[in-house]
């Protein structure tokens, strides 16, 4: 994915091999190195300066250094690591011990994985695992009664947002509201609340739904077409879309097979999101192929390599600490925009890692799911390759159970609110992920509609591969800056503190900083252009 009108360059090694393009990209390179050393140095000074008025610092495990603790879900997964990989460590051994050694195959196999994830969800969630099995049952009921009805998946929907949105208004649910005989288990809610993990659930058994619904009608795909133009299954293996898309038999729609999808422990608690019909194909029958024992360590290797590296960054830049101490007010326009891009780079490696982690134990286990984190932040020049790069899984999920069914490309500019809407409440039903949704659909909607004129425009002449290659880094630039600001208000200053951050950064003493800042997002998407020219040679 390019960014808005992103050029094609044919013959990119012709063009790379002209003078003033290695000129171009010294420069370009020299910017990054001298504005990569100011952030640097910048954010070392303000976590000095502030480091007695900032939340959430701890003693951390690099000497001399404080850590940031600021961030719940990390500092969760990061205490919790030890415990998790020693529960990963068992649940590998015995039921990969039991599948390869015993020969476990379909049932067997479901009904051990089952097994062992309810165990893993006891801890979690104690007696509140009652309430997980209800609602799933209660969902494949429906499911199974409905399916051959028009009206299915509507129904199947209807009934996943209502309890996603009972669940968060009720906060899990007291037993005692289902009489005092039960408000003893009250006592034993585990040391997880199991309505947050409920929100992937909720995403399972609507694809479950859904998946069995359409199996029931004629599959639209040609799996001969596929073939040909996927170099994974060319290769005789079978890609990720593939098992997602051919569909199962109708006897794969089991109660076992759907209990044991929902449940299965190392995709439970984060996910990456996978499909029933590439689960089920991969659990009951053939684990994944794609990638080699070798493979696999050499994942697990480039994960400890990236999580010394949010080490590092934690003990000495305070980014996310900067925002929960909510001190932006204090800060220039540029060192605002530091935090913020800071912040930025924190998330995208805290949910590198943590769905690596899961996503690596998933494929030791057999089943293969997408990369949530494809691609670097750093390499998303546009809101759309920004969304496909960031939670992939979910973007997949999204596109096939809500994009698709609601039009696809045909209503684009009415699906994308739709889509971000339920992201935003998905994610927690709070007014300040509505307002970050309903800006980002307000700065897709021009990359849109730019995109579709730009796509009708070829120019032939170098001229106008140039011009038309300076337009695009432009119009990159200026959808990275919507990005910013939509990020701002989402994670930093809150719809509350928009009309003071944009009264600071119109200032007149702010506008040659928001020159730099802005200067900085060409550069950035000009090497992008760069980088993707030289990947084409």
């Amino acid at each position: 994915m390019t960014a808005p009108g992103s050029p094609v360059s044919p013959g990119a090694s012709k063009m790379s091999s002209v003078p003033w393009k290695r000129l171009e990209l010294a420069a370009l390179c020299a910017y990054a190195v001298v504005f990569y050393s100011a952030m640097i140095q910048r954010s070392l000074r303000l976590a000095r300066d502030y480091t007695g008025k900032l939340y959430g610092l701890r003693a951390g495990s690099i000497p001399g250094r404080l850590n940031d603790s600021s961030d719940g879900q990390w500092r969760n997964f990061r205490g919790n690591l030890p415990v998790l990989t020693v529960v990963m460590a068992a649940f590998l051994i015995v039921a990969n011990g039991l599948r390869y050694g015993c020969g476990l195959k379909g049932r067997g196999a479901s009904l051990v994985w089952l097994i062992l994830s309810l165990i893993y969800l006891c801890y979690l969630h104690g007696a509140c695992v009652g309430f997980i099995l209800v609602i799933a049952g209660i969902n494949y009921a429906i499911v199974k009664l409905f399916a051959r009805y028009k009206y299915c998946t509507g129904i199947i929907w209807s009934f996943n947002l209502a309890m996603l949105t009972l669940n968060r208004v009720y906060e899990g649910y007291s037993f005692s509201l289902f009489g005092q005989q039960l408000a003893f288990l009250d006592n034993y809610r585990g040391t997880f609340r199991w309505h947050i993990c409920f929100n992937f659930v909720v995403l399972r058994m609507i694809s479950f739904g859904c998946d069995y619904c359409w199996t029931l009608s004629s599959s639209h795909f040609d799996h001969k077409k596929h073939m040909q133009k996927c170099e994974v299954c060319y290769s005789g293996k079978t890609c990720y879309f593939a098992l997602q898309e051919k569909g199962l038999s109708i006897d794969k729609y089991t109660f076992l097979t759907y209990l044991c999808y929902l449940t299965y422990a190392p995709l439970y608690i984060a996910g990456p999101v996978v499909s029933y019909n590439a689960f089920a194909a991969q659990v009951r029958d053939v684990p994944q192929k794609n990638y080699s024992v070798g493979q696999i360590c050499c994942y697990g290797v480039r994960w400890i390599l990236n999580f010394l590296l949010i080490e590092v960054m934690t003990h000495f830049f305070h980014y996310n600490a900067f925002v929960v101490s909510r001190l932006w007010r204090q800060l220039t326009p540029f060192e605002i925009f530091i935090i913020s891009y800071g912040v930025l780079i924190f998330m995208w490696l805290k949910f590198f890692l943590i769905w690596r982690y899961f996503r690596f134990w998933s494929l030791v286990g057999g089943v293969e799911t997408p990369e949530n984190m494809p691609r670097c932040i750093n390499n998303c020049p546009d809101l759309e390759s920004f969304w496909k790069s960031w939670h992939a899984s979910f973007n997949k999920w999204l596109v096939r159970y809500v994009y698709i069914p609601l039009g696809g490309s045909r209503r684009k500019l009415l699906s994308i609110w739709v889509v971000f809407t339920f992201v935003a409440a998905w994610h927690d039903l709070e007014w300040k992920l509505i307002s970050w949704a309903w800006l980002t659909c307000l700065c897709f909607v021009p990359e849109i509609v730019i995109k579709s004129f730009s796509n009708n425009f070829q120019a032939k002449s170098t001229l106008g591969r140039f011009i038309r290659r300076e337009l695009c880094a432009i119009a990159g630039a200026v959808t990275v800056s919507s990005l910013m600001v939509a990020n701002l208000v989402g994670y930093v200053v809150g719809p509350s503190g928009i009309k003071v951050l944009m009264s600071r950064m119109l200032h007149k003493d702010a506008l040659p900083g928001l020159g730099i800042i802005f200067a900085t997002f060409y550069v950035a998407v000009k090497l992008i252009f760069h980088v993707r020219d030289a990947r084409k040679i």
